[in-house]
């Protein structure tokens, strides 16, 4: 009986180990699942900012705006009569101007002397605009009338020299007389300094104030032959700036909208 007594009071005490809460302290060490923190460290991994690399690219391939076509009241080349000009009768449109003038710049006016003297059409549309900007019915505080803004003096001398009785109040007439008189010219210094040469190609001139035919010719239509005439010796215009204007608005002119 002791034996026996012996033996249940050693299974007691063992079964004590493992049931008086000294096991419920180790069994946190079982409870390795804590140490999955680590696994927290995912969500810290730099995901956004691979996200946030790519956007400078397509803003890169983004078509860029068109550019708004200007206005009237900001193109340079936009014409203004002065305010004491006046208008007589109502002006055609600027498409028949056009044709008006393109007519007049492709006539021969020295069939005899010099038919190859040959009136660039892009002189004639440009110095009409500088002159009228295509008004049919300007007439200048000046007395000069109509596309080319004709002179009556000038008027009277390409009637009375080629024999013709155009008249400046039609608009047609009006750029005949205007693109004659520049040919005129044109036949005239080329006779005189340029041995016979009508070349009015804008290659020939250095620079738009260079003593060239075409800038002679550009000049003394605002100026006259006999101020071009005068100051050819000292190799200068006696009006640069209008030559200029000219010259740049045969390159790019508000008229080329019409």
């Amino acid at each position: 009986m002791k034996r026996l007594a012996g033996v249940l009071v050693a299974l007691i005490v063992a079964a004590g180990c493992g049931l008086g809460g000294g096991g419920s302290a180790r069994e946190p060490v079982t409870a390795a699942p804590v140490e999955v923190a680590p696994s927290d460290e995912v969500t810290e991994e730099p995901v956004p900012e691979e996200t946030t690399t790519p956007p400078p690219s397509p803003s890169k391939a983004e078509p860029k705006p068109k550019k708004a076509k200007p206005t009237k009241t900001e193109d340079p080349n936009n014409f203004e009569m002065p305010a004491c000009a006046t208008r007589e009768g109502k002006a055609v449109s600027k498409v028949k101007a056009e044709s008006a003038l393109t007519a007049a710049a492709g006539k021969t006016y020295w069939p005899g002397s010099a038919p190859e003297l040959k009136l660039p059409k892009r002189l004639v549309l440009a110095t009409a605009w500088h002159e009228s900007g295509w008004t049919s019915n300007y007439v200048n505080c000046d007395g000069g009338r109509g596309l080319m803004q004709v002179m009556p003096d000038t008027e009277a001398f390409i009637n009375q020299r080629f024999e013709k009785a155009y008249d400046s109040h039609d608009y047609r007439e009006n750029a005949v007389l205007g693109a004659n008189y520049l040919a005129w010219l044109t036949r005239a210094f080329g006779h005189s300094y340029f041995h016979d040469n009508y070349d009015l190609s804008a290659g020939k001139c250095r620079t738009h104030s260079s003593m060239c035919l075409l800038n002679m010719v550009i000049s003394a239509y605002n100026a006259g032959r006999g101020a071009v005439d005068d100051m050819y010796g000292d190799r200068k215009l006696p009006n640069p700036a209008y030559v200029d204007s000219v010259r740049s608005l045969m390159k790019s002119c508000y008229c080329d909208r019409y």
